[in-house]
């Protein structure tokens, strides 16, 4: 049985969780790596990655490049003097890193490969109203979440399930996988299963503002899956207009009423304590949402100090 030495890649919080489990499992981890500190928020402060933190905390050796083919770089890894790697949400690596260490580099991926690779996983496969999901470990190769997998881990989503629970789920299924996989390399007894290419595979693309823009015009189902897919983070959003005034709002929280009705789409229905939005099938009931300059609130609390007249508009 091969000792193993481990260099750990990844950034934000869900990595965090591959890497303790890692530790508490008695793994030597020789070196980690993360992202170069940047200024984040109003005040432009630098912000360390959650995996810096982590690193920092538990004095673990830290390296953080900000070129991951730099020759200064590469000689302080390769005298780490690891015989493994794993990934864990970090970025594309060069093949003269990936390619470094005897018994190769490892991915963890949030989803069931071949579908879904790219960026943003566990949000596309709420938005895209799948009934189940898993995480991919995989050995990398020259593209992006393509390598042989070595296993893989289903669980079901739940119908209400948002990102941020199932993001929470899938690390604790993840860190399993990763144990799972360095039993694997560790006996000696990996085998690998090459991803197949068909024209069905479904891509993570990355988030942007145009892709989380609600279309009102969409089914309820799609709608509610996209605001569930992007929430807690980066939030689904459209505009509200009443009278003269038009905002930008995030929504969070919301629910489906499937109910026959002959109002406009994108009519905004309030009482004092509830909001709905019409839709082509029935109603968008919002549960929580933000107004531009205010904080994150429920939807009753907010409809205390706002009311809209009968001609507001959800766009």
């Amino acid at each position: 049985m091969e000792k193993l030495r481990i260099v750990f890649m990844g950034t934000p919080e869900f990595s965090v969780g591959i890497l303790d489990t890692i530790i508490k499992n008695n793994y030597e981890v020789v070196g980690v790596i993360t992202a170069a500190d940047k200024p984040a928020g109003r005040g432009q402060k630098i912000k360390y990655s959650a995996v810096k933190e982590y690193a920092l905390n538990n004095n673990l050796n830290l390296l953080q490049p900000s070129n991951l083919k730099e020759e200064s770089f590469l000689e302080e890894l390769k005298a780490l003097n690891a015989n493994l790697q794993i990934v864990v949400a970090f970025r594309m690596l060069p093949k003269v890193v990936w390619e470094m260490p005897k018994l190769g580099t490892f991915n963890l991926h949030a989803s069931l490969l071949p579908n879904y690779r790219g960026a943003a996983p566990i949000n596309w496969a709420i938005i895209n109203g799948e009934t189940k999901t898993g995480v991919t470990t995989f050995f990398i190769d020259d593209k992006i979440d393509t390598g042989a997998i070595i296993l893989s881990a289903e669980t079901a989503i739940d119908p209400t399930e948002n990102a941020g629970q199932l993001h929470d789920r899938l690390m604790h299924l993840g860190s399993k996988a990763v144990i799972d996989t360095l039993e694997l390399i560790e006996k000696g007894n990996v085998t690998t299963t090459v991803q197949t290419e068909s024209d069905g595979i479904k891509t993570a693309y990355k988030l942007n503002k145009e892709n989380c823009k609600i279309d009102w015009t969409k089914s309820a189902s799609e709608i509610h899956n996209l605001i569930r897919g992007l929430s807690p983070y980066p939030a689904a959003w459209c505009f509200f207009s009443d009278k003269d005034e038009e905002w930008n709002v995030k929504i969070y929280e919301a629910q489906m009423i499937m109910e026959d009705h002959a109002l406009a789409i994108g009519s905004i229905i309030c009482t004092k304590k509830e909001m709905k939005i019409a839709v082509e099938n029935g109603y968008i009931q919002i549960l929580s949402l933000q107004f531009p300059g205010k904080k994150k609130m429920k939807t009753s609390e907010f409809l205390n100090g706002i009311s809209f007249s009968g001609t507001a508009k959800a766009f």
